[in-house]
C-alpha cells in the first residue's frame, strides 16, 4: 500500500508524531510537506499535492493508494482533496465513523482535524483506516458507481 502524508502548520506537529509511528510500525509512507513549521503556509498546497498522487495512482488502476490530511479543523483540506477525480475523502470525527467510512464508502483519503484529535486518537484512526477494508455490498458498490458517474460528467 501506497501512503502519502501532508500538513499545514496546524497538522504539522500532529503529521511528525505520526510520522514516528508509521516507521515504528514499519509502515512505508510519502511525506509531501510541511516539511518544516510555518505559521504562514497555505492547507490547499499539501492537500493538492496528496489528493493528486492518490488520484493519479487510481487513475493508473493502483488501488492501493491511500492519502492522510492533517490541517486545525481537517475541513479545508478535505474540500481540496474531493475535488479530484477519484478521491473520496473523508473527515475523522472518531474512530467507528473512519471505520464505517472504509466499510460503506471506501474512502481513499483520511482528512483529521489537529485541532480536536489528539495523537493517541488520530493513530487509533489511522491503524482503521488502513486496516478497515471496503465491505463491497452490492449497494455499496453501486453508490459508488453513482458518484463515478457524477464525476464523468464534470
Amino acid at each position: 500500500m501506497k501512503v502519502y502524508i501532508g500538513a499545514d502548520h496546524r497538522g504539522f506537529e500532529l503529521k511528525e508524531g505520526l510520522k514516528t509511528w508509521f516507521t515504528e510500525n514499519k509502515i512505508e509512507i510519502k511525506d509531501l510537506g510541511a516539511f518544516k513549521y510555518d505559521p504562514g503556509d497555505d492547507y490547499p498546497v499539501y492537500a493538492e499535492q496528496v489528493a493528486r498522487h492518490v488520484a493519479t495512482d487510481l487513475g493508473r488502476d493502483f488501488n492501493d493508494s491511500r492519502g492522510i490530511l492533517i490541517c486545525g479543523s481537517g475541513v479545508g483540506v478535505d474540500i481540496v482533496a474531493n475535488k479530484f477525480k477519484h478521491i473520496r475523502s473523508g473527515l475523522a470525527v472518531n474512530p467507528e465513523q473512519i471505520e464505517k467510512a472504509r466499510l460503506d464508502d471506501d474512502i481513499n483519503v483520511l482528512t483529521i482535524p489537529a485541532d480536536y484529535i489528539n495523537e493517541q486518537n488520530a493513530k487509533i484512526i489511522v491503524k482503521l483506516f488502513l486496516e478497515t477494508p471496503f465491505s463491497h455490498e452490492k449497494k455499496k458498490e453501486r453508490r459508488l458507481a453513482e458518484i463515478e458517474k457524477i464525476e464523468n460528467e464534470q
